[in-house]
């Protein structure tokens, strides 16, 4: 845990003040500090808010979001304004942030409106997590939730009072599929532990995905910005007695009208490993995938209801292995060769122009190389996902640390079902 100090200094003479911020870890050692002068017009108590709300953003420009704030001056608290308290409560955990709203009616009032809701969730997209379903063969022990700065959390799923499997995740919503019976879906927000059973589409049972009957891609696309969600279910149909005709079939569910909407179009046939499925990006109002032979993503803009390639940059070899992420808003690729951990970044989303934005050596970590996975990743840090462990690695200082390791054996590799995860308040109902 993190703690903020603030403090203001005044010259009345001058109607100048100076604001003093500093953030420590835990043994008490230095992590950010800076000062600055501000126009003096209001009291003591106006001017330790501003030393807090500076503080503030001064914790969120370094990416620090759990923190305890302290002032030499408690009683300012009470002072600050309305715009503040929003700002200090908007960087609580989910579950701290609802026990706030039985601290007084202000808070309670505070943390309902829209506004609210829409600059916690604003905050919490700037914070990526990586979310585990820990199983067997046989069942589902639970998930965990892996952030860079609170550590581990278990979460539940038993809300849904189903076995389900986490399909896709997308800002802090999951879509779950039952495993008991084909053709159910749920979205879910596992941390406020709303929910919805999907409805049936109208789809003839003479009509099915094939191989297996169910869908070979599932996207989940959450708007913050307009509060809603699509549900995708894609993939190569046949009816029933005949042979697969290269038909692609998509389903779309629109979370405002409650409906699904189908068209089909006509695909070569392409092939998505089980990471390729679980590494949907959702970005400029397009849901992405990566073909299994890494030659192009396939997107799906959710506007028009269009299929389109995008093109990766070409490679000097082969023996990379390629992975779809999101960072900052923009698709990128993360390639694992034995001695490199290369990122790219698509620039200009039109014209295909990707960019290397990091080179790492992997030698400190030359055994684990095989089966690593990137799973999520801001400018920051990479989560990363083994058959046992899930690491992260600190871009800036070139650290590598381990932040689970199962403790248990007999159970599926973690990257079989990790997805990248955000921890919003965002509502699926």
């Amino acid at each position: 845990m993190l703690k903020l100090n603030v403090d203001a200094a005044i010259d009345s003479g001058k109607q100048m003040a100076g604001l003093g911020a500093i953030i420590r870890d835990s043994n008490g050692n230095s992590v950010a500090a800076a000062v600055k002068t501000s126009h003096f017009w209001r009291d003591v108590f106006h001017a330790e808010a501003e030393a807090t709300d500076w503080g503030l953003q001064m914790a969120e420009q370094a990416n620090l979001n759990s923190l305890i704030v302290q002032s030499d001056r408690q009683e300012v608290m009470g002072f600050f304004p309305d715009e503040v308290i929003q700002q200090i409560l908007a960087r609580l955990p989910v579950k701290s942030l609802f026990r706030t709203k039985t601290v007084c009616k202000l808070w309670n009032k505070l943390t309902s409106d829209k506004y609210f809701i829409r600059l916690y969730n604003e905050v919490s997209s700037k914070n990526p997590m990586l979310l585990v379903q820990i199983s067997d063969l046989i069942e589902s022990k639970g998930v965990i939730c892996v952030d860079n700065w609170r550590g581990v959390t278990e979460i539940s799923l038993d809300f849904l009072h189903d076995r389900v499997k986490v399909r896709a995740s997308c800002n802090g919503l999951l879509c779950c599929s039952s495993i008991p019976e084909m053709g159910v879906y749920y979205v879910c927000n596992p941390m406020t532990r709303e929910w919805k059973l999907l409805p049936k589409s109208r789809e003839r049972p003479v009509t099915r995905f094939y191989p297996d009957g169910e869908a070979t891609l599932v996207g989940l696309a959450c708007d913050l910005a307009k509060n809603k969600y699509n549900v995708v279910l894609a993939g190569y149909h046949r009816a029933f007695g005949h042979r697969p005709d290269g038909t692609f079939k998509c389903l779309v569910f629109d979370s405002e009208s409650n409906r699904w909407r189908k068209f089909v179009s006509v695909q070569d046939y392409y092939q998505f490993s089980i990471m390729n499925r679980n590494q949907v990006v959702f970005v400029n109002g397009a849901l992405h995938w990566l073909t299994d032979s890494c030659s192009f993503i396939l997107a799906l803009d959710l506007e028009g209801d269009v299929w389109r390639k995008i093109s990766l940059r070409e490679k000097v070899g082969s023996e990379s292995r390629s992975y779809l992420l999101e960072c900052d808003g923009c698709l990128s690729v993360i390639e694992i060769s034995d001695v490199w951990m290369e990122t790219w970044v698509l620039k200009d989303y039109y014209r295909d122009e990707w960019h290397l934005v990091d080179k790492v050596s992997l030698r400190c970590i030359k055994g684990m190389v095989p089966s690593i996975f990137p799973i999520s990743q801001t400018r920051e840090y990479v989560f990363l996902a083994t058959h046992k462990q899930v690491l992260v690695y600190h871009r800036n200082g070139r650290l590598w640390k381990e932040m689970y390791s199962v403790k248990y054996g007999s159970t599926l590799p973690l990257w079989f079902s990790a997805h990248a995860f955000r921890s919003t308040i965002l509502s699926c109902n």
